[in-house]
């Protein structure tokens, strides 16, 4: 892989997962099956895919179990490092704790309880392009509960499961988006505020707000498959998607393509 641009991700999986009852008692989050594939599975196979050549687990709750899925797999132990960051630790501290392992000049942040099917590698580009010193993930998303259609005052339909972009406020203009647990970050912004950010309770609430008013940000905006997986619920309902509407869970043409792109290089 002479020549290869280094490309770092940091794969967030050191939570208890509380919310996912008896399940989370067992096991990580992470490691919750999708149609049959751990969550983490499908995430490092994307992400070796995009050619992320440094991918980091900070791990804590569990994390033994985590060491054990990577170790089973020789493509995922060629990229990947796990490093101990404590099993209480929130996520300030896990981030702050392998900030001196970030190799690449940008790092990717993504939450690993989430799958999607995004072109990581488009995304990629785009952030460079812009020269932006922190990029934020967006994808549609479907609301769960019934909505009501008003047009100029006039009910016109009434719907469940509709797919959103934009939360509209009463602010006036202002538009909210949905985040992904997904950002594009210049590596040396997290060098400089690590002791900054390392004791945070929320790292995204306390840290995002210092880094958008001081330095360029952008929001990248994709229709793309993403689901998190936040309760039982959420496993059901990603369990009964078709598989062939979920591109992404055809593990087998993901792995393939990496090792014929690996062994060549």
């Amino acid at each position: 892989m002479k020549n290869q641009e280094n490309r770092t991700a940091v794969i967030l999986c050191g939570g208890k997962g509380t919310r996912l009852g008896l399940i989370g008692k067992k096991i990580p989050k992470t490691l919750v099956k999708v149609q049959g594939k751990e969550i983490l599975k499908y995430i490092l196979y994307h992400l070796i895919k995009s050619k992320f050549n440094k991918i980091i687990l900070p791990v804590g709750y569990r994390g033994n179990m985590i060491k054990k899925l990577v170790s089973k797999n020789f493509i995922f132990k060629r990229f990947v490092r796990i490093i101990s960051t404590g099993k209480n630790s929130g996520i300030g501290k896990r981030i702050a704790s392998i900030v001196k392992y970030l190799e690449s000049k940008n790092t990717l942040i993504l939450n690993g309880d989430a799958i999607f099917d995004f072109n990581i590698s488009k995304i990629y580009y785009l952030h460079k392009k812009k020269n932006c010193d922190l990029s934020f993930l967006s994808t549609e998303i479907t609301y769960p509960y019934g909505t009501i259609g008003v047009v100029n005052g006039k009910i016109i339909d009434f719907r469940r499961n509709l797919k959103y972009h934009i939360l509209k406020t009463n602010k006036k203009n202002y538009d909210a988006y949905n985040y992904t647990g997904m950002i594009l970050i210049k590596t040396s912004i997290l060098k400089k505020y690590r002791n900054t950010f390392k004791n945070f309770e929320n790292f995204e609430s306390k840290f995002y707000p210092i880094i958008i008013k001081k330095y360029k940000s952008q929001l990248l905006k994709f229709k793309s498959f993403w689901h998190s997986i936040d309760s039982t619920k959420d496993i059901i309902e990603v369990n009964n998607i078709k598989e062939n509407k979920i591109k992404f869970l055809k593990l087998k043409k993901i792995k393939k393509k990496i090792v014929g792109y690996y062994e060549n290089r």
